[in-house]
């Protein structure tokens, strides 16, 4: 009996000690957290609490991706983490929609609102002066490596301050994204037509385009070659076709010195080769209509103009058509370069009682840890080389390759007019051309007189 007891005393003692080993190591995985960073037991962030504005699909709390049906993690995780790595500091998140987000960070900056400011229009922000330059905390910072980042991120942020004639680092890239060419590989092969190249030219995309226009010799359904929105990203699809003529949007940064180049040739005959794309493309283009069946198994476009990840990599995926979908290159110009830079940089407030700590949130915000996060939880692209590396990654390395590589090589910096006026003056003149309302010579030659009108009374 003694004999029994003493082995179930025992037994109890080595389970107990299972359990609290268990825990301690739980613990220890808590405390040091996924970032694989050491605290800053320095004492110097005591106090002090950074309000961190956030645009698009964040939330605190863990929820369901409606996309893949899977668990996200809120940004209570993103939070916990900073606030262990910088002890006696507090993490608070302003986040915000997508809609209307210019005009609402403006009226975040004028009311001093938040410390960290995720900014996509920093051109319009920094000559304002309510946004920190950030080139002397990265002189001052042994510990920041700017080669982290997807080549050309940095520079395709670069804006003018307020008493500065040369461009500037005012932002990190924090949010990834990309423009490119997407095609559905099963149409092609049932039409019998080869893929698409890796850097397609108009012609081709016209040629293959044509071919795969008509009743599908498979399932005899009806297939268009081709599709693009008419509407909202029109102006930026228009200039990648002239990118890839060696044309440009035209000259200058600073709006005292821009000149737009809106009707030259490359623009006219790019608006004329889109005037003729749209003859293998469903109706509705100017309404943004036609693509419905896009990204399904019942899919009737072939190929697909101006596309970003965040539209179809996760989507894709969940419907379990990754593998269906090609991707390819936006049209590039003689240099490799062309296409809209994309993505969201992250800024510190000129206003903010917490520069230093700022800054931290900065270099913390664009680590693998929360650029991982970002990526798996939020549907983001990430902005740093590292992110080929993780398993998240490589489940859909044959999409988010190029997607890098697209990232890689957009015209930089970052068009300064395309969240002002002579943006959308273009985008209507194009809609007008393709609704037949106007040639597209006559379309660019008013969109380049109303917008130099438009400059000029800026000046």
């Amino acid at each position: 009996m003694f004999a029994k007891k003493s082995f179930l005393t025992l037994l109890f003692l080595l389970v107990m000690g299972v359990i609290i080993a268990g825990c301690s190591n739980s613990g220890d995985e808590d405390t040091s957290g996924d970032s694989g960073l050491e605290p800053d037991e320095s004492g110097e962030w005591e106090g002090q609490t950074l309000r961190v504005h956030l645009i698009g699909d964040f939330d605190m709390e863990d929820s369901t991706d409606p996309i893949t049906g899977e668990k996200t993690e809120g940004l209570h995780v993103v939070k916990d983490e900073f606030e262990r790595l910088y002890p006696g500091a507090t993490v608070q998140f302003i986040t915000m929609p997508w809609e209307g987000y210019t005009e609402k960070t403006q009226a975040m900056i004028t009311s001093g609102e938040a410390d960290v400011y995720q900014m996509p229009g920093i051109a319009d922000f920094a000559p304002q002066g309510v946004i920190e330059p950030l080139q002397p905390f990265i002189d001052e910072d042994p510990e920041f490596d700017p080669d982290r980042f997807i080549d050309n991120q940095i520079e395709g942020w670069q804006v003018l301050g307020p008493d500065s004639d040369e461009l500037q680092t005012y932002g990190l890239p924090f949010l990834g994204d990309a423009r490119f060419i997407a095609y559905d590989k099963q149409l092609f092969e049932e039409w019998g037509v080869e893929p698409l190249s890796d850097y397609p030219t108009m012609e081709e995309v016209m040629e293959k385009a044509k071919q795969m226009t008509g009743e599908n010799p498979v399932t005899g359904e009806q297939n268009y070659g081709i599709w693009f929105r008419g509407d909202w990203s029109s102006a930026f699809t228009l200039i990648n076709v002239a990118e890839g003529q060696n044309g440009q949007w035209g000259t200058g940064f600073a709006w005292d010195e821009m000149e737009f180049e809106f009707n030259s040739p490359e623009m006219i005959e790019g608006l004329e080769w889109l005037l003729e794309m749209q003859e293998y493309a469903p109706s509705g283009l100017t309404s943004n209509q036609g693509s419905e069946k896009w990204l399904t198994e019942d899919n009737d476009i072939a190929i697909m103009l101006n596309q970003g990840p965040g539209d179809i990599i996760m989507t894709s995926r969940a419907q379990g058509i990754d593998d269906r979908i090609g991707i390819v290159q936006e049209f590039k110009n003689d240099d490799g370069i062309g296409g809209l830079l994309a993505g969201s940089p992250i800024t510190i407030a000129a206003d903010s009682d917490h520069k230093e700590l700022a800054w931290e949130w900065l270099k913390f915000a664009t680590s693998d840890f929360v650029q991982q996060y970002v990526f798996e939880n939020v549907n983001a692209m990430p902005a740093i080389k590292a992110a080929s590396e993780w398993d998240s990654y490589q489940e859909v390395q044959h999409l988010m390759d190029p997607t890098m590589e697209a990232m890689s090589t957009p015209w930089t910096p970052r068009y300064p007019w395309g969240a002002s006026q002579p943006r959308f003056i273009l985008t209507s003149e194009v809609e007008a051309a393709l609704t037949g309302s106007r040639s597209a010579e006559d379309a660019l030659d008013k969109a380049q007189q109303e917008s130099t009108d438009w400059l000029e009374n800026r000046n």
